[in-house]
């Protein structure tokens, strides 16, 4: 089977911009208080998860000591 191929009109430059620049003013953009809650947001849980990872890596350290050092 051949697959058809549609060839599409290639667009300038110029063109291009103004589909840009008319798509970008389609988003709805977040306002100032809104990207500080979020980015916040984001250093809470960064610092959570490293807290989490450094506890859960300290007792499995320690387990695996435990395990190693374990005299029959």
């Amino acid at each position: 089977m051949a697959k058809d191929v549609v060839k599409k009109k290639k667009t300038g430059p110029l063109q291009f911009a103004q589909q840009v620049r008319s798509e970008a003013s389609k988003v709805t953009w977040p306002s100032r208080r809104e990207t500080a809650i979020t980015t916040v947001m984001v250093f809470i849980m960064v610092a959570l998860a490293s807290v989490f990872f450094f506890l859960a890596d300290m007792i499995m350290s320690w387990g695996i000591q435990l395990l190693l050092n374990f005299s029959i």
